[in-house]
């Protein structure tokens, strides 16, 4: 077995209720069996399955991609927003 980091965002973070936690898969896991492993857990993360990047290390992968001992996952979900007109206002928050 081998330790990896995940990473959670957006609506991710939303369902695990957690930014990050620690998960132990078998050695040559893949980031799909992994993805896998989060949608048993949390049955809701299957809405996005399909729909994602994955990042190892801050490398975007392939779902094939084998994970190695003390790997950062992340699972990023779609991004929604901006704009086609690259000319139009940009809001200013303060």
């Amino acid at each position: 077995m081998i330790t990896v980091r995940v990473r959670f965002f957006a609506g991710h973070r939303d369902i695990v209720g957690q930014a990050e936690q620690t998960y132990e898969v078998a050695d040559h896991a893949t980031v799909a069996e992994l993805w896998q492993t989060l949608v048993t857990a949390y049955p809701r993360l299957a809405g996005y399955t399909g729909r994602l990047l994955f990042a190892v290390n801050q490398t975007f992968v392939e779902p094939s991609a084998q994970l190695h001992q003390d790997d950062e996952v992340a699972f990023i979900p779609p991004v929604s927003g901006g704009t086609e007109d690259a000319n139009a206002a940009v809001p200013y928050y303060c």
